[in-house]
């Protein structure tokens, strides 16, 4: 497992599929910065409460111009059922096959569970990370500190 990036870092690139099949990478977003909010699974009471959340103030994000990529390893149709079942207005990315090849690269992956750890990543507009915060399964991240992050992005 690769090692978490830290502020300062270069994000690594990667390129997951959307819900609909649609190739996104990172690199492809330079120029607009990325919030990257990696799951455990779909579906679960965590996870939902967590993206739940962020869909509640998406404003945060939006009006900093911040896109929000949430990824998992699940299949894209269970993401694409689940972002139609909670109305998320932002992307699902499934990081399914080769499985958890995006968590690995980011150092979040679980290897004794098969699943990504709770991690998020904000990504400036030139491709490096700013802020991340890695929590346990089962510990919610704090929409407070993506807040704070988002304001101390460079202008």
């Amino acid at each position: 497992m690769t090692g978490v990036p830290q502020p300062g870092d270069v994000a690594p690139d990667l390129e997951l599929v959307d819900t609909h099949g649609t190739p996104v990478s990172l690199s492809g977003l330079r120029g607009t910065p990325v919030v990257l909010v990696f799951i455990p699974f779909a579906f679960s009471g965590t996870c939902r409460g967590e993206l739940c959340e962020i869909r509640d103030n998406i404003a945060a994000f939006d009006g900093a111009g911040v896109r929000v990529l949430a990824i998992s390893c699940d299949s894209t149709f269970t993401l694409r059922a689940w972002k139609e079942q909670e109305s998320y207005g932002f992307d699902l990315l499934s990081d399914f096959w080769p499985h958890g090849e995006a968590a690995r690269a980011y150092g979040v992956f679980d290897e004794a569970h098969g699943r990504p750890l709770r991690g998020s990543f904000l990504v400036d507009a030139d491709g490096v990370v700013r802020w991340s915060v890695v929590n346990p399964a089962g510990q919610a991240r704090d929409l407070g500190a993506y807040r704070a992050a988002i304001a101390a992005l460079p202008a």
